[in-house]
C-alpha cells in the first residue's frame, strides 16, 4: 500500500487551492500528484477541516456478519455438525444476506473456534 502524502505537502496543496485560487487539477500538476489525490484532499479539508491522513487498511466489512454473531453461535450450539455452507444458506433464507463460506470461516477464526474432524464426530 502506498504511503500517505507528507503533512507539509498536504498543506501546500490546500493553500494553493484555497488561498491562491488554483484549481485542484492545477495544484496537482504543480506539486506532482494525481488530480484525484488533490481533489480528494481538498474535499476532505472542506468537509472535516483537517488535512491529516485517514487511517489506512483494516477491516471494513466484517460488521455485517458480526451483527449476526449471536444467531450464528446459537446455530452452532444447537447443531454442532453444521457446515459453513448450511450457515450461509440459513442466513440468506432468514435475512436475505448472502455470505460466502470463507466469510463465515473468518468469523469463527476471529473467535478461535475450530471444527476438527475426529472419530467422535
Amino acid at each position: 500500500m502506498a504511503k500517505p502524502l507528507s503533512p507539509d505537502l498536504r498543506v501546500r496543496i490546500i493553500r494553493a487551492v484555497e488561498d491562491e485560487g488554483m484549481s485542484c487539477r492545477g495544484a496537482a500538476v504543480r506539486f506532482g500528484v494525481a488530480p484525484s489525490t488533490a481533489i480528494g484532499l481538498v474535499n476532505h479539508w472542506q468537509s472535516t477541516g483537517t488535512c491529516e491522513a485517514r487511517v489506512q487498511g483494516g477491516d471494513r466489512r466484517s460488521a455485517r456478519i458480526e451483527n449476526r454473531a449471536a444467531e450464528i453461535l446459537g446455530l452452532v450450539g444447537a447443531t454442532p455438525d453444521i457446515t459453513l455452507a448450511e450457515i450461509a444458506d440459513h442466513l440468506f433464507e432468514a435475512h436475505g444476506e448472502r455470505f460466502v463460506p470463507s466469510v463465515i470461516w473468518r468469523f469463527f477464526d476471529r473467535r478461535n473456534i475450530t471444527f476438527k474432524k475426529n472419530i467422535a464426530r
